[in-house]
């Protein structure tokens, strides 16, 4: 038999291994470069552009943060089918979310909105 010396064992261990290590970084560096290639610099998306008006004598202003009336908010609901709803008129669903604050300041009259309103528990 022949007895090959601990130090060529060692050396060709050795050279397996960071052959192996090489090509599990080679393998992985070639999965990840189109995900850091993608990750440019990305675009935001701007918020809907306010929409204000005097309705009826009332200060709608709808913005991202929600809708309110007179500086009082409106409790606004999205539906699945992309209309809205609210509690003053629950039983209609409207287009946009000024169209809904229109309809909420024909039903509320001369009544003002709550400052909290309450929440579902």
């Amino acid at each position: 038999m022949y007895a090959t010396p601990a130090s060529a064992a060692l050396s060709r261990r050795t050279v397996l291994r960071t052959a192996f290590t090489a090509a599990v970084l080679a393998g992985t560096a070639a999965a990840l470069a189109p995900v850091l290639r993608a990750r440019g610099p990305r675009q935001t998306l701007t918020p809907a552009p306010l929409a204000e008006e005097t309705y009826r004598g009332r200060h709608i202003a709808v913005d991202p943060a929600g809708v309110r009336i007179d500086g009082r908010p409106l409790h606004v609901m999205r539906r699945a089918d992309g209309s809205y709803l609210s509690g003053i008129n629950h039983f209609q669903s409207f287009g946009t979310p000024l169209e809904l604050a229109r309809a909420a300041v024909d039903e509320l009259g001369t009544t003002q909105l709550a400052f909290a309103a309450p929440h579902h528990g």
